[in-house]
This record gives structure tokens, C-alpha cells and sequence, in this order.
């Protein structure tokens, strides 16, 4: 059986920030081919730090920890931030990991990115509308 650490263990056994959020500003679903983990990330923004964050696992234990202690260390930092964060606890635990687990905490920094993708290109669309918007009002008063 393999040796994980306490903390990883903790969040197996009582994860943090389960479930979807309603209407988010993000989602990133990834998947492993070859076990058959998946995982969806939820993201809720304010301004451009990440207000809130969840997920949903089906997976094995490494991946819902993996996902679980994710969710608790980017939660208020900056989109840049929590892509830093997901970075910086990527090599800290996959050091401690077995091998064969590596993926599935792969799997829960795949999914944030995923998130922040499509956060930042609801971003990019809503600016170009406000923007759209703004070139018709004008058009108008003309």
C-alpha cells in the first residue's frame, strides 16, 4: 500500500469545497484516459481574485485530495496567483507521491487552468460587448 502524508491523507478524509456553484465564472473538467479519473473545477470571481472555488471528483483518493487541498490554498488569490499556487504545490507533493498518483494530482491543476481559460474568456467577450455597445450608443446619438 502506499504512504501518503498526513495532510493529503486529511483531505481524503474530509475534503474541503465539494460540489458545483451555481452560475460560475469558470469550469475545467479533466479527465485521465488511462484510470478513468474526472474531475470538474468551479470558479466564482470578484474583480480578479477567485472568490470562491469546488470541485467534483470521481475518482481515486489522491485525486479528490489533490483537488481538495487545491481548492483551499488558491481560494481569494489572484487568477496569476492561483496558477503560481497550483505550480508551487504541484512540486511540492508530487515529491511525495507514488508514481502511479502523480496524474491524479496533474488532474486537479489541468482542471483550474481549464477554469481560468474559460474565465478569462468570458472576460474578453464581455469586454468586447461593453465595447460593441458602447460604438452603437454613439452611433446613435450621431
Amino acid at each position: 500500500m502506499a504512504k501518503y502524508p498526513a495532510y493529503l491523507l486529511e483531505h481524503f478524509r474530509d475534503p474541503k469545497n465539494v460540489g458545483e456553484i451555481l452560475n460560475p465564472d469558470g469550469v475545467g473538467t479533466a479527465c485521465n484516459v488511462f484510470c478513468g479519473d474526472i474531475m470538474q473545477m468551479f470558479i466564482k470571481c470578484q474583480g480578479n481574485k477567485i472568490s470562491e472555488v469546488t470541485f467534483k471528483t470521481f475518482g481515486c483518493g489522491a485525486a479528490i485530495a489533490a483537488s481538495s487541498m487545491l481548492t483551499e490554498k488558491i481560494k481569494g488569490s489572484t487568477i496569476d496567483e492561483a496558477l503560481k499556487i497550483s505550480e508551487r504545490i504541484s512540486k511540492e507533493i508530487l515529491s511525495e507521491l507514488p508514481k502511479e498518483k502523480i496524474p491524479c494530482f496533474n488532474l486537479a491543476v489541468n482542471a483550474l487552468r481549464l477554469a481560468i481559460e474559460e474565465y478569462r474568456y468570458k472576460q474578453v467577450q464581455l469586454h468586447e460587448k461593453e465595447k460593441l455597445d458602447s460604438l452603437k450608443k454613439e452611433a446613435v446619438t450621431d
